[in-house]
């Protein structure tokens, strides 16, 4: 921790070297992260770049507290969110055309099981999103995503907890059909 706290000196001071070693610790956890957030791959590296753009423009107001990948995970998280906002303006024509294809390659079940995944996802709170995505895609421990979300331990827990019946809920109502 105290190496990010001369990178990030460095970078104010403007040293090009540490800009690039900065981008290098941290851009594979936030592409991975954004990766998980983002099924076009990509559109998920475009985010972790413009991840990376966010914080660097930020970068004369940032104070070093030892939470720079945390600080990082959270721009990434509001940038993937805003991409899922603008994915839904899609028109579903559009979405239904890249469907057949995918269809007519004979991946059909995969498809609908990714899709209903992604459709659950979707619809959880983004607490529980975070907490779900960062627990099962970045298979981080319960401890890491407290500290990576800053908040209490028994709060991932429940958290993690109720988004877990929730996608139970949510996955169970879309295979019957119907809503009660």
């Amino acid at each position: 921790m105290e190496n990010d706290f001369l990178l990030i000196r460095k970078m104010k001071q403007g040293d090009e070297n540490a800009f690039d070693l900065f981008v290098r610790k941290y851009y594979g956890d936030i592409l991975k992260y954004c990766a998980y957030h983002c099924s076009d791959k990509k559109y998920a590296e475009d985010l972790a770049q413009e991840t990376f753009l966010h914080f660097f423009a930020k970068l004369s107001d940032y104070r070093y507290t030892g939470k720079t990948k945390n600080y990082l995970y959270t721009i990434a998280g509001n940038l993937c969110r805003n991409y899922y906002k603008k994915a839904k303006e899609i028109p579903a024509e559009e979405e239904l055309s890249g469907m057949e294809e995918l269809t007519a390659q004979g991946v059909e079940g995969e498809v609908t099981d990714k899709v209903m995944l992604e459709w659950a996802l979707n619809q959880l709170s983004s607490e529980f999103y975070d907490v779900i995505t960062l627990f099962y895609f970045q298979e981080m421990k319960l401890k890491e995503i407290a500290d990576t979300l800053q908040i209490g331990l028994p709060l991932v827990k429940y958290r993690l907890r109720m988004a877990k019946l929730q996608l139970q809920e949510l996955i169970g109502k879309e295979e019957t059909g119907y809503e009660s």
